[in-house]
C-alpha cells in the first residue's frame, strides 16, 4: 500500500467544546483533517494531567487540537463543525459537565483565524438560532498539551460508554434539537 504524502503546507486549529471526548468523532472523518489529538490548553500549568485539570485550578479547557490541510478543509468549514457541536451560550459549563475546564473557546493560531472566528461567531449570534448571547471565548492559542493516551479517541476504544456519556449528558438531545439529526 502506498503512503499518502504529506501536503505541502498543513494548519492547527484548537477548540475547546467541553469534554474533549466528545470534541474528536466530528472531526476526525472530516476531509482535509489530518489528525485530531485531545489534550489541554489555555491554561498556566505545563504538562498538566487529567486529574489537574479536573480541579479546576490549572486555568486549562479540555480541548481538540486538529491538523489540517487547508487545501481541503476551510478553518470555516472548521468553525461550522465546532458550533453544531457545542452550546455556545453557557459559560465554564458544557451540558452535564461545569467548571472553567469545559468552557467553550476558540484559540486561534494567526490574525486570519481570529477575523474568521470572530465574523463566524458574530454570523452565529445574529441568525437567531440561540435565543442567549454567544459566549464562547476567542483567543490567542498557547502551549497544547495532549492528553493521556485512553483519552485519545475515546470513541473508538470506549463506545458504548461514550456513547452513554454522550447521550447521558444532554449534548446529543441539545445538538440534535437546534441543528436536527444529521
Amino acid at each position: 500500500m502506498a503512503e499518502t504524502p504529506m501536503p505541502q503546507k498543513t494548519e492547527k486549529a484548537t477548540f475547546a467544546g467541553g469534554c474533549f471526548w466528545c470534541m474528536q468523532p466530528p472531526y476526525d472523518h472530516l476531509a482535509g483533517v489530518l489528525s485530531v489529538k485531545v489534550g489541554y490548553t489555555g491554561g498556566h500549568k505545563d504538562h498538566p494531567t487529567y486529574e489537574e485539570v479536573c480541579t479546576g485550578t490549572t486555568g486549562h479547557a479540555e480541548a481538540a487540537e486538529i491538523t489540517y490541510d487547508p487545501s481541503k478543509v476551510t478553518y470555516d468549514q472548521l468553525l461550522d463543525v465546532f458550533w453544531r457541536n457545542i452550546d455556545p451560550t453557557t459559560v465554564n459549563a458544557q451540558f452535564a459537565d461545569h467548571g472553567d475546564q469545559y468552557r467553550t473557546a476558540i484559540f486561534y493560531h494567526s490574525a486570519e483565524q481570529k477575523r474568521l472566528a470572530e465574523a463566524s461567531r458574530e454570523r452565529l449570534d445574529k441568525s437567531g438560532k440561540f435565543k442567549d448571547p454567544i459566549v464562547t471565548e476567542i483567543v490567542r492559542a498557547s502551549a497544547f498539551w495532549p492528553a493521556e493516551d485512553y483519552h485519545q479517541q475515546y470513541y473508538v476504544k470506549c463506545p458504548l460508554r461514550y456513547k452513554a456519556y454522550k447521550a447521558g449528558s444532554g449534548r446529543t438531545a441539545f445538538t440534535e434539537n437546534i441543528w436536527g439529526k444529521k
